[in-house]
């Protein structure tokens, strides 16, 4: 994984998640998500742990525990993360892309624009690679948040690809953006 200088947003900071950020990861997940999204301590263990993982936390500087968090990996354009499903490699000769799998703020931030600092991180990290295009599903109706980053739906030809978009529920869409 590249390393991301941590820098001071607002009152916090963004660095790289860690495999000991996984209780902090989760007891987030579980304040912001409705059970049917929470995904298991294993799968995450196994995420942080994938060298294409690129995903990044959010803590005030001397305090533990993360007050956000976004999950996010080198993948490739098409290639859809079941949920509850592991960070796979990108394909050979495929078109790069950063997919954000998970972004989660903790219900106290909201309003402080923590999930936009961590949306544009990404976007900086992304272009840094020379990576053109991001990619993530859009879950609980968040497809207007992510159309003002630019983001937008990409029909999935795919027959697994759809399988995976169907584990996240009905009202789940694809969607992408090119940097």
């Amino acid at each position: 994984m590249s390393a991301v200088v941590s820098a001071p947003v607002n009152h916090w900071a963004i660095r790289p998640l860690t495999a000991a950020d996984v209780d902090s990861l989760l007891h987030i997940q579980t304040q912001a998500y409705g059970v049917q999204f929470c995904e298991s301590r294993a799968v995450f263990a196994r995420r942080l742990a994938a060298g294409h993982q690129c995903s990044l936390g959010v803590e005030r500087p001397g305090e533990s525990g993360l007050l956000a968090y976004a999950a996010a990996y080198w993948s490739a354009v098409g290639h859809i993360t079941a949920l509850n499903g592991d960070f796979d490699p990108p394909p050979p000769q495929a078109a790069p892309a950063l997919y954000l799998h998970d972004i989660s703020v903790l219900p106290a931030l909201a309003g402080q624009k923590v999930a936009h600092a961590l949306v544009l991180r990404l976007m900086e990290l992304a272009r840094s690679r020379a990576v053109a295009h991001m990619a993530l599903v859009a879950v609980q109706g968040s497809s207007r948040f992510w159309q003002r980053y630019g983001f937008a739906e990409q029909k999935v030809t795919s027959p697994i690809e759809q399988q995976h978009l169907d584990s996240y529920g009905a009202g789940a869409l694809y969607m992408t953006r090119r940097l």
